[in-house]
């Protein structure tokens, strides 16, 4: 199975910013960040095929970009104006190879470990 690591997590204040890497074994046709925070439904973040073509959660649009290296294998979450609502465990996602750009987690087949990202 692909194996994915994500890293760049960490503790920020309102409005700072982060970027969350992800590390895939390999390539895929769409790969997205989830999060899941206690008391709260799993959701999805943004996605991104092949080709660079995003989609995000309304709650991000404006302040987080995907973006894909496809020659490193490496997914990137770039997060900016942070609020403490984007408080939650993130994960990176892989699909397997079929393309399809969605935010319904049970379409991503491999998942990684997570990283922790804490907004006050």
């Amino acid at each position: 199975d692909v194996q994915l690591v994500e890293s760049g997590g960490g503790s920020v204040q309102a409005g700072g910013s982060l970027r969350l890497s992800c590390t895939s074994s390999l390539n895929r046709g769409c790969m997205g960040w989830f999060r899941q925070s206690p008391g709260k439904e799993p959701e999805g973040v943004a996605a991104v095929l092949s080709d660079g073509s995003p989609l995000y959660t309304d709650s991000v649009k404006g302040r987080f970009t995907i973006s894909l290296d496809s020659a490193e294998n490496a997914l990137y979450l770039q997060m900016n104006c942070l609020k403490p609502e984007d408080t939650a465990m993130y994960y990176c996602a892989a699909d397997q190879g079929l393309g399809y750009l969605t935010l319904f987690k049970y379409y991503y087949h491999s998942w990684g470990q997570g990283t922790q990202v804490t907004v006050s």
